[in-house]
């Protein structure tokens, strides 16, 4: 069976209130999601706090998907729409307090090992968007058509961002320090 059409499959059977299909859903996509937000985030613990409220969400608004579509563009559309929220309240909780918690500590890669840790090292100093975009279509392994819905964008702007953080890939593995051969499956 399709992946794509066995998590639409399970997403339905999740939407008419089957406790198993919710639970194949987590732990297949939980891992996806976590990476999302692990490369977008300086820290683990946040990625964790909005991996488990998007869950939250996903129950409260399940009957918003519609049968058939894929899964991971409406997926991915929920857990950006959590980072954004998430950077909001950051920001304006840090205005309010008028604290600058954004020093050295949160430049420094969160930790971890092997290559999460080299990914997310790798993709840190991309712009958000770019980040974004990577992680959808080289980690999720998502399609232009599919990232392009997740992020309210066009499939010509989903490439134009993929390829502007390809070429900052491309300049910062041929710097000093890092070996060409890293850069293999990024183009």
């Amino acid at each position: 069976m399709n992946p794509a059409s066995d998590l639409e499959m399970l997403m339905a059977r999740y939407q008419q209130g089957d406790f198993a299909a919710a639970t194949a859903l987590i732990h297949r996509l939980s891992p996806l999601l976590h990476r999302f937000f692990v490369v977008q985030l300086a820290s683990r613990r946040d990625a964790d706090d909005l991996l488990q409220e998007t869950w939250l969400r996903i129950h409260e608004v399940r009957h918003t998907y519609r049968a058939g579509e894929p899964v991971l563009p409406w997926l991915y559309a929920i857990a950006r729409h959590i980072r954004v929220d998430h950077y909001r309240k950051a920001h304006r909780t840090g205005a309010r307090e008028g604290r600058l918690e954004e020093g050295p500590e949160a430049a420094a890669p969160p930790s971890g090992s092997g290559r999460t840790t080299d990914l997310e090292a790798l993709l840190a100093p991309l712009p958000e968007s770019q980040r974004e975009v990577i992680e959808m279509l080289k980690i999720a392994g998502m399609s232009l058509e599919e990232v392009a819905r997740a992020t309210s964008s066009s499939v010509g702007s989903v490439k134009q961002k993929a390829h502007r953080a390809y070429e900052k890939l491309r300049e910062r593995l041929s710097g000093p320090g890092l070996s060409k051969g890293r850069a293999g499956g990024l183009s």
